[in-house]
């Protein structure tokens, strides 16, 4: 019906929020220039040109988060739809305001006109899902319990009443009339307003009644055959057309008048007609309202004082009337279609709006609005009605099959519009068939996500939102793929806030993987510490998504760079990135034992692919409070679960291995690097002066002194080393990298690939203490301790220990022949091959 009606039935409804002179703005656009969302797509995707506007729309993803974040009551549902459109809006004035400044050029401006094409679409979805959800959620749940009751209007009142009541407890007509607010401001013809001449108040048909009193100087007079009166149905009776300048100025002023009630703006359309002095056009269009008599619903209890009728109380024989201009082929399409808004003649109105997938929407539902309000009227009212024609109450339908006739229309742009994004989510929207549009959207990121923009998905993911806040998502696993693809989107942006913000809308499993590879791209401390605290403040599970970080950067591949191998002693730009990954675990105290795992783990690798530098780098990744910090958390070390356990004892056992390699090599550098002998000392003779020898001697002296304290030094050193060699030999309990007893593996043994482990360590044992060996044999026998030498055989062929199991062939038959080689050198010494003396 029609909006001075609506808007008294329905206060508080969409048109008190999106009619309103603030809003009213927002939801202008133009549907003719696009049809294709694909098309807009490839443009709002093109990153080749910077100059294109894109920067502007991209603060539309942090403004829709701080607009969520700003209203995270469910009492604020609907206020966020306004203030995402109202982000929207912005973004298009200033678009707008770059393509008057010529930004760009003509490629920048075509840009630019796509994206705000674009925005201005969004925009009306937003205040759709407003209007309409806002009337599902509040008023029908409010309006329910006072009319469950009541089957109906009451019989008998006047037509503005029955009207009223209607539209209070039929809650589909109202959802009706919401669509056709939402359509009629959503109109966007610029030109409509445009039509007509501007200049003052004028006399209808001037040039004809010229031509008309002044025949024999008309300039058209003689070729062209005009009326031969000047009253409103002269043209029509006399099959005669008026002066061809005011054949003009009618068809501009029919067009300009159907813009108007097209836009919802009737009493627009009676001032133009009246501005024009054509105000019988003005009377037509006051027919169509509903009557109402308050002097008689007041039972003359104010009997001085009479008000004003409202409305016509010959509607009914108007309406027929305007149903048979709409029908008749003898006035112009736009008279037709204007009778036809309000007389419910679709035909008027689909041969005018053909070729718009909103304008024939608009139609339909208006037809439908009015058959059922007619009908309504005539059940409850007590008065004889003149009968309207029979194709008039067949033109009743559903919103499915006026959907399903706008998929199947004759023009193109329709029926592409309609199998579109956009009019496949507006026409679910409509249906509130929520489920089925997620499956769309699903579909749509399944068959080729690489052709939706990201504020495509920035549109989507937000729709999803929204409709699990109300509680209109049927299907989570649908609602989860569409909000993952978004985050996914999220990722190239590197914005920590809003992806933490997204994932946690998504379930564990998902957050974990998306932000573990967000966090995976993030090299810099200070970036780490930022995304860190965004998790947190986002509630993300943050101790699985650390360690999963961690995890997938530990066990990724890279291949050698363009210069191959780092040289010895070096570590590679991709091991240090591993390393590094380790300081995810090092924020949070309660993650030590994690970060003791991943440690001891990335040791492992290093220590068998011989990279010692990179696995002291790892080790020095622990905080050395780590000991104090496990005691801490589980009350002692002996509280410690069997993991903790045994990545402490591993941890330990780098730490004595580190410690035996760094003495070796310090050993080796000493033993290797005596004082150099002055070569002046053995070229003195007896002929050289008194000071050359002084100086000689001296030099001689210092030389001894030097060789006296490197000596002392290598000794002490050697000591040093050959303790720190014999702690990893002996390492307490069942030895060097060997587990601690625990009475069963930990709960998730599988998942921690405890067996992968056990096998790591037992290969370690096979390839490091061989060589640990051989290394304490290097250093005793150089420094003359060959008896300790000897008894290296002691420890391990020990039985306690056991070491002998850790040696191949191989391994044994060099270490036996070096022991060999030092019993022969003791028995050179005048000692037994054990290097005891002989006793007589």
């Amino acid at each position: 019906m029609a909006d001075s009606l609506f808007q008294m039935s329905r206060s508080g409804l969409l048109r008190t929020s999106v009619n309103s002179s603030s809003l009213q703005p927002t939801l202008s656009r133009s549907l003719r220039n696009v049809h294709n969302v694909s098309a807009l797509s490839e443009t709002l995707m093109d990153p080749d040109d910077s100059n294109r506007g894109r920067s502007r729309m991209d603060v539309l993803f942090p403004q829709f988060f701080d607009i969520l974040q700003a209203h995270n009551n469910e009492s604020e549902t609907f206020e966020v739809l306004l203030s995402l459109s109202m982000a929207c809006k912005k973004v298009v004035e200033e678009l707008q305001l770059e393509i008057e400044r010529g930004m760009g050029g003509e490629q920048g401006a075509a840009h630019r006109r796509a994206s705000i094409s674009w925005l201005k679409q969004e925009i009306d979805t937003w205040r759709l899902l407003h209007g309409i959800y806002f009337d599902r959620i509040l008023l029908q749940t409010d309006n329910q319990a006072d009319f469950e009751m009541q089957e109906g209007p009451a019989l008998g009142g006047s037509e503005k009443m029955v009207i009223s009541q209607l539209y209070a407890i039929n809650s589909t007509l109202r959802e009706y009339q919401l669509v056709v607010d939402w359509l009629e401001a959503c109109y966007d013809r610029t030109d409509a307003e445009n039509l007509l001449h501007c200049h003052d108040r004028m006399m209808a048909w001037e040039n004809t009644l010229f031509q008309l009193e002044n025949l024999q100087g008309a300039a058209f007079g003689k070729k062209h055959e005009i009326v031969k009166s000047l009253d409103p149905d002269a043209p029509v009776r006399e099959k005669l057309s008026l002066h061809a300048l005011d054949e003009e100025d009618n068809m501009r002023l029919g067009r300009a008048i159907f813009g108007a009630i097209r836009r919802g703006r009737i009493d627009d359309a009676l001032k133009l007609c009246k501005h024009y002095g054509q105000t019988w056009k003005a009377a037509i269009l006051e027919g169509w309202r509903l009557h109402e008599d308050p002097n008689y619903e007041m039972g003359g209890s104010l009997v001085n004082e009479k008000l004003p009728i409202e409305g016509n109380p010959r509607r009914d024989v108007w309406k027929r009337c305007a149903w048979r201009v709409a029908d008749s082929k003898s006035y112009d399409e736009f008279t037709r279609a204007t009778a036809g808004v309000f007389a419910g003649h679709l035909s008027s109105l689909k041969a005018l709006l053909h070729n718009n997938w909103h304008d024939l929407l608009w139609a339909h539902i208006k037809v439908q609005i009015d058959i059922r309000v007619e009908s309504e009227i005539r059940e409850c009212c007590t008065k004889r009605y003149q009968d309207m024609p029979e194709d008039y109450w067949n033109g009743k339908m559903t919103l499915e099959q006026i959907f399903d006739e706008l998929n199947v229309a004759k023009d193109v742009s329709v029926k592409d519009f309609a199998k579109g994004q956009l009019g496949i989510i507006q026409r679910h929207l409509i249906l509130d068939t929520c489920g089925e549009l997620l499956q769309h959207m699903v579909r749509w990121l399944e068959t080729d996500a690489s052709k939706l923009s990201s504020h495509q998905l920035r549109f989507m993911a937000h729709i999803v939102l929204f409709l699990r806040q109300i509680g209109r998502v049927e299907n989570e696993k649908h609602a989860e793929k569409i909000i993952a693809f978004y985050v996914e989107s999220l990722l190239a942006r590197g914005d920590a806030l809003l992806i933490a913000y997204y994932a946690a809308a998504l379930s564990n499993r998902l957050q974990v993987k998306l932000y573990s590879q967000f966090l995976e791209k993030v090299e810099q401390k200070r970036a780490r510490e930022l995304a860190i605290d965004a998790a947190l403040q986002a509630g993300l599970d943050l101790e699985q998504i650390t360690r999963l970080t961690v995890e997938n950067i530990r066990n990724t591949q890279h291949p050698l760079g363009e210069f191959g191998a780092p040289h010895a002693g070096e570590i590679s730009a991709p091991d240090q990135f591993k390393i590094s990954a380790l300081e995810w675990l090092i924020f949070l105290p309660e993650q030590r034992s994690e970060l003791l795992w991943q440690a001891c783990a990335m040791m492992r690798i290093y220590l068998a692919s011989n990279k010692i530098e990179c696995m002291r780098k790892t080790f020095l990744m622990v905080p050395s409070d780590v000991v104090t910090s496990l005691a801490g958390t589980f009350g002692s070390l002996d509280n410690l679960p069997p993991r903790e356990e045994c990545s402490l004892k591993e941890y330990l056992c780098y730490k004595v291995y580190l410690a035996g390699v760094d003495s070796f090599i310090e050993w080796n550098r000493r033993h290797q690097n005596p004082p150099q002998k002055p070569t002046s000392i053995a070229a003195i003779t007896s002929q050289d002066n008194f000071t050359e020898r002084l100086v000689s001697e001296q030099k001689e002296q210092n030389y001894r002194n030097e060789l006296e304290r490197w000596e002392q030094k290598v000794k002490e050193q050697a000591k040093q080393t050959t303790e720190a060699l014999y702690n990893i030999l002996l390492f307490p309990e069942k030895g060097w990298l060997v587990d601690p007893f625990i009475s069963k593996e930990p709960e998730n043994a599988a998942q921690l690939n405890w067996e992968n482990r056990l096998l790591q360590m037992e290969k370690l044992r096979s390839l490091c203490l061989p060589e640990v060996t051989m290394l304490l044999h290097e250093v005793m026998s150089k420094s003359g301790d060959l008896v300790g030498c000897v008894r290296l055989a002691d420890e391990i062929s020990s039985e306690h220990r056991q070491l002998y199991k850790v040696y191949t062939k191989h391994k044994m038959a060099e270490l036996l022949a070096k022991i060999a080689d030092t019993s022969l050198e003791l028995l050179n010494t005048k000692q037994d091959p054990w290097g005891y003396s002989f006793t007589a």
